[in-house]
């Protein structure tokens, strides 16, 4: 699915868990985001992320993860 900051494919899935690669182009960024009933673990496969996680901005580069837990408010930019 293409989106105005990149892409994702939707790699696998099932009753409790959706694994998706995102593609985030240079300089853009995907929307503030909660979501009420689910996770995320997020692992960058190559080139770095700037999260906000809360009240947390960090940066992960390739092999690092996070956790974002059900009702966290966050952001992913690269």
């Amino acid at each position: 699915m293409y989106r105005p900051w990149g892409k994702y494919d939707s790699i696998d899935n099932g009753d409790r868990y959706q694994v998706k690669h995102i593609t985030v182009k240079p300089g853009a960024n995907l929307s503030v985001q909660m979501h009420h009933h689910r996770a995320e673990h997020c692992i960058v496969v190559s080139g770095s992320v700037k999260v906000t996680n809360g009240e947390k901005t960090f940066l992960l580069s390739e092999n690092e993860s996070t956790y974002i837990p059900v009702g966290a408010v966050y952001a992913l930019e690269n």
